[in-house]
C-alpha cells in the first residue's frame, strides 16, 4: 500500500474514545505512521510526547480563521489539541491527555489537520 493510500486511509478514520490505560502507539507503529504526516515533529513537553506542527498564514485574521477550523474539526472528532495562535502562525500540538502519550487518534488528527490546511490554502512550513 502506498503512502498516499495509507494517508487517505487515515483521513477516512474517526477518532475512538480513549480511556486511561488505552494503548499508546508503539515505536513500530509510530515508524509506520510518521511518513504519512512528514511535516509533523515529535516533541517532548513535560515528559509527554506530542505531534507538533506550525502553519504559516498571511495575517492574524487568517490565523484566527484557521484556528477556528481546527477547533471545529477537533469538536467533530472529540479529540482536542493545544493551539497557539500568533500573527501569521498557528502551532498545533496533538497528544492524548488521558494516556499522557501518543495514540493512533493523534496521527489521524494530524493527517486531518494537514488536509484542512491544504483545503484552506495554508502555506507550508512556518517553524
Amino acid at each position: 500500500m502506498s503512502d498516499a493510500t495509507n494517508q487517505n486511509a487515515l483521513l477516512d478514520e474517526r477518532c475512538v474514545a480513549c480511556r486511561r490505560g488505552a494503548p499508546r502507539v508503539t515505536d513500530e507503529e509510530a515508524a509506520e505512521l510518521q511518513p504519512l504526516i512528514p511535516d509533523w515533529e515529535r516533541q517532548m513537553h513535560d515528559g509527554v510526547p506530542r505531534l507538533v506542527r506550525a502553519f504559516r498564514l498571511p495575517t492574524f485574521r487568517d490565523a484566527l480563521a484557521f484556528t477556528q477550523q481546527v477547533g471545529e474539526l477537533a469538536e467533530a472528532e472529540g479529540h482536542h489539541p493545544a493551539i497557539l495562535t500568533e500573527w501569521g502562525k498557528v502551532t498545533i500540538s496533538w497528544w492524548t491527555h488521558k494516556i499522557r502519550g501518543l495514540h493512533r487518534n493523534d496521527y489521524i488528527m494530524a493527517a486531518k489537520t494537514d488536509a484542512l490546511a491544504r483545503d484552506a490554502g495554508v502555506l507550508p512550513g512556518g517553524q
